[in-house]
């Protein structure tokens, strides 16, 4: 089976939204890219570090999903990274109330041998330096690198993560993080300028929205399925990257017409993510569930029409 390797974050997470509020749960965003990637055939492991409070049933969670845990790294005396934040009633939008990144501070990852020569690299949102010491410790150039950035590393990381991006086949970011990247309104010229600073491929994601694939001259959009309930946003951007990213590594194919079903994919395992609060949709999630919901986006996108001549 093919290889897919997951660097991010494994963590805390404490969410507020209108529907409720949690305390500390299992989060990150390496755990859901993990989740996601998970429904696919294919070897997975991910890179990331934790402190000596973090539950052994997280750990033997992501076990009995078939994912490596080996480069996950156990501080003792460490604390685990924590983020805590609350949506505003829209859920497009929230705050952060906290972030402490212990153990995360001092991050040196280290990516297991058997991995060092895997088809897919996804790298998860984290410091572009350390995304950059995880493809300088590949044996072999991968078939794809995937990127997942944020506007944090734009504002406070803009030099390192271009250095990043001049390495990666694929990135993927929100519409308001294309704007700030490229300086452009439209996502059409955001899109091309992001190619010109290094990925071939830009997915732009926008939410309830759906999400946009750019490729030179070609372009794909996905809609997201219409629910009738949002409980939780949290996790769903990183979902959708292990859906993708979990999807082509399985396939090995990485052509433009093969992403744009890793898009569905990814769009797909999204609306289950946000069902419920943190992970808790994910963990139990069915085959049978994940077919169901493809044939209602097949439904959704659908349509034959007689061209007049």
């Amino acid at each position: 089976m093919n290889k897919l390797l997951i660097v991010g974050t494994v963590a805390f997470d404490a969410i507020e939204t209108p529907f409720g509020k949690t305390d500390k749960i299992l989060g990150g965003a390496a755990t859901f890219i993990g989740l996601s990637a998970s429904h696919f055939s294919l070897n997975a492991a991910i890179v990331s570090v934790v402190g000596e409070d973090f539950p052994e049933t997280y750990l033997q969670l992501l076990q009995q999903k078939n994912i490596d845990i080996s480069g996950i790294e156990i501080v003792k005396g460490g604390k685990t990274f924590y983020w805590k934040g609350k949506y505003h009633n829209d859920l497009n939008s929230r705050d952060t109330l906290v972030t402490e990144l212990n153990v995360l501070a001092d991050f040196n990852p280290k990516v297991p041998v058997a991995y060092q020569d895997a088809d897919v690299v996804m790298l998860g949102n984290l410091h572009p330096n350390i995304q950059i010491s995880v493809l300088d410790q590949m044996n072999q150039k991968p078939k794809l690198v995937v990127l997942d950035t944020m506007n944090f590393w734009m504002d406070c990381a803009l030099a390192e993560l271009k250095e990043v991006m001049k390495r990666v086949d694929v990135i993927t970011i929100n519409d308001e993080e294309a704007r700030q990247l490229s300086g452009e309104y439209s996502l059409v010229k955001a899109a091309k300028v992001i190619h010109e600073m290094g990925p071939k491929y830009v997915v732009i994601k926008k939410g309830e929205h759906g999400a946009l694939l750019f490729h030179n001259q070609e372009v794909f959009f996905a809609p997201a399925l219409p629910l009738e309930e949002v409980f939780d946003p949290t996790g769903a951007g990183d979902t959708f990257a292990g859906g993708f990213s979990g999807y082509i590594a399985q396939s090995g194919n990485i052509s433009f017409h093969n992403m744009k079903n890793a898009i569905i994919q990814g769009s797909n395992l999204a609306s289950f993510c946000v069902e419920k609060f943190g992970t808790e949709r994910m963990e139990n999630l069915s085959k049978e569930e994940v077919n169901q919901r493809l044939q209602q986006f097949k439904s959704l996108t659908h349509f034959e029409i007689e061209l007049e001549s």
